[in-house]
């Protein structure tokens, strides 16, 4: 049986990778510390996630690992040897990173290349999946002629009709902490596939959501907006008329992503992974969706300034990625994940007034 290392996998996209591999015949081993309760307190709490993946999925294996731990991560994965490493465990705030600078950074960009070193001296043959951010691109994105329209902002310049590709300059830009060190990550992983010739990817990812989000303000798009609505609680909107775009892409899509790179390895790859323009929503779109589906108003306040190095409009060129792999494309809507997140909420919000 393959063994798979995934860490964060109590988060969103590490949880949706577990139990999608294990379906597929994989052995599951998860690292996790929760530490997105530390950075964000208890409505970050992913525990219970970690509860669902060990009740759900036979023979999975936790580790309470912090990634920061450079012997413990060493030990691990010499213990291992896993077939393949997809590393999602990050801080993933551009709005936390700045009050928490050096835990950002030994997270993000140190935790990484423990994480690589690991890998390269017990099993350098076995893919390693880092997922990435758009914010790696800074507000370059916003230097873009744009155009607005009564709901959204949208590119005005033909080059980018399909959205941002991965040839697009990650330099010279406002990137929020969070970007620089998440540029370090970046690049590393890419060094390692180039330098070492392993098989890594670094998947730059837009608004990445699904049911098993635990939302918050400074994280956690979709999932926050849908929480804030069915609890009759006021969301903030930060600037740009609230027109501000997200290509959204779901967890079960990214995880079909990974399978693909994994069973087809490319050595220091880069790709955009979104929802593309045909699952992008602007803050005041998704405010339509979440209504429709939970049947109640939003309520929302408006402050002028926009979020530091937050983009007006982005959705990823999804064209590299349908090259590569032209099995993959996006399963998921737009309307069926934001349906999904509402039902996930509903449930979840149903059973902690039941504990309560």
């Amino acid at each position: 049986m393959k063994k798979l290392l995934v860490t964060g996998s109590s988060g969103l996209i590490g949880s949706e990778v577990c139990g999608y591999f294990a379906q597929q015949g994989w052995q599951i081993h998860g690292i996790d510390n929760n530490q997105r309760a530390v950075f964000f307190g208890s409505q970050g709490d992913t525990r219970w996630n970690q509860q669902r993946l060990q009740q759900t999925i036979q023979d999975f294996v936790h580790h309470e690992f912090d990634i920061r731990d450079r012997k413990g991560i060493l030990d691990l994965m010499a213990q291992l040897k896993p077939d393949a490493i997809v590393h999602t465990a990050a801080q993933p705030s551009h709005d936390r990173a700045a009050a928490i600078p050096f835990a950002d950074f030994d997270t993000n960009a140190v935790g990484t290349l423990n994480l690589l070193e690991a890998a390269r001296q017990s099993c350098p043959e076995s893919p390693f999946v880092h997922m990435s951010t758009n914010k790696v691109y800074g507000d370059r994105p916003n230097t873009i002629q744009l155009k607005e329209l009564d709901t959204r902002w949208d590119y005005d310049d033909p080059a980018y009709t399909n959205g941002i590709p991965e040839t697009f300059s990650i330099d010279q830009s406002k990137h929020s902490l969070f970007g620089a060190s998440k540029v370090a990550a970046d690049v590393i992983v890419q060094e390692y596939g180039r330098y070492f010739n392993m098989p890594t990817a670094c998947l730059r990812g837009g608004c990445l959501t699904g049911p098993n989000h635990s939302g918050v303000e400074l994280h956690g798009f979709l999932s926050y907006l849908v929480k804030c609505n069915l609890e009759g609680r006021e969301y903030k909107i930060f600037g740009y008329k609230g027109k501000q775009v997200r290509d959204n892409i779901h967890s079960l899509d990214v995880s079909r992503f990974i399978h693909a790179f994994i069973e087809a390895p490319r050595i220091a790859e880069v790709y955009n992974i979104g929802g593309g323009k045909g699952n992008s929503c602007s803050i005041l779109e998704a405010f339509k969706l979440a209504e429709t589906y939970s049947g109640k108003a939003m309520r929302y306040t408006y402050l002028q300034d926009n979020r530091i190095g937050d983009h007006i409009c982005y959705y990823s060129d999804l064209s590299k990625m349908r090259e590569h792999y032209p099995s993959w494309d996006i399963s998921v809507s737009l309307e069926e994940t934001i349906q999904q997140i509402v039902e996930s909420w509903q449930a979840r919000l149903a059973k902690s007034a039941v504990t309560v």
